[in-house]
């Protein structure tokens, strides 16, 4: 696996929420799922850079809250058209910190 970056204790993602956070020069979304799932994504939609961290989630794709084109958190890939993101490999270390990998 690529190195990893702790990027902040999974507390700070309630279920169903993603947060953004800074990797290594890359903005990276990070989701918490409400079923426990983490999923990890390129932060802004490439049609128009909405922050899709914000967007809304199901148990499988982020809609951007700008222009609502969605994306599949799994494979990045578009369901409406636009390019895909960029999916990062996300864990959790045992002390409950979160874990991007690249």
């Amino acid at each position: 696996m690529t190195a990893g970056h702790r990027v902040g204790p999974l507390g700070e993602i309630p279920a169903g929420e993603g947060r953004t956070y800074a990797v290594a020069g890359d903005m990276v979304a990070v989701f918490h799922l409400r079923d426990g799932t983490l999923r990890a994504v390129s932060a802004r939609c490439p049609h128009a850079g909405g922050p899709l961290a914000d967007g809304l989630t199901d148990a499988r794709v982020v809609i951007c809250p700008l222009h609502q084109h969605a994306f599949d958190l799994a494979t990045g890939c578009s369901t409406t058209g636009q390019p895909a993101l960029t999916v990062y490999p996300v864990s959790l270390d045992p002390d409950g910190t979160l874990v991007v990998h690249r």
